[in-house]
């Protein structure tokens, strides 16, 4: 999907609450503190390739470092280059001023939650794109679930508009914008005759 897509994907689910809830859960992606510290994990069936590369490309694109994100794999290849050798031993190790972001559109099995029990035990803060799963969103501290039935996008489209949020900056209005808001509030709203 590209950027006119995902754009024209967003101006289509406006009125329906899910631009608000991604862009609210982008946030909470930057809440990481360094590069490397966003880290995402699939199950051991689907590692999640596709956000990882979109939340890469965000980073790069915004400048804002702490959306690079650290793809932890189940049984990452010794002959991998070292970005893509990061197991799920690396959970153990997260701490404050990480993220993990699991990403799992079926159930998480059990390794996957204990592993994230631990990571939350151990500081981290714990997001959950999911299909929902109550067990994974009951270790979560946040979830945005995207239902299989009943949802009006998909697992994909929804990941497309968590990464496109997460590199949007709060927009600041402009001093003409700023002066407009203040007459308003000083002289009160234009009523019409």
């Amino acid at each position: 999907m590209d950027a006119a897509a995902v754009r024209f994907l967003r101006e289509a689910l406006d009125a329906t609450g899910w631009v608000a809830r991604t862009r609210e859960f982008g946030r909470a992606l930057r809440g990481t503190r360094s590069p490397g510290g966003l880290l995402l994990v699939g199950t051991p069936e689907e590692e999640p390739w596709h956000l990882t590369a979109h939340l890469a490309d965000e980073a790069r694109f915004t400048g804002l470092a702490q959306l690079t994100p650290t793809l932890v794999r189940w049984a990452p290849p010794v002959d991998a280059p070292p970005h893509l050798r990061v197991g799920v031993d690396r959970l153990a190790g997260a701490g404050r001023g990480e993220t993990l972001l699991v990403v799992a559109e079926q159930r998480a099995p059990v390794p996957l939650l204990e592993r994230v029990d631990d990571a939350r035990r151990t500081g981290a803060t714990i997001l959950a794109l999911d299909g929902g799963d109550p067990e994974l969103e009951a270790l979560a501290h946040d979830a945005l679930a995207v239902p299989a039935l009943g949802a009006p996008l998909s697992f994909d489209g929804a990941q497309h508009l968590v990464s496109l949020a997460a590199g949007e900056l709060p927009r600041r209005a402009g001093l003409r914008e700023r002066l407009a808001r203040l007459a308003d509030r000083v002289s009160g709203p234009r009523l019409r005759d």
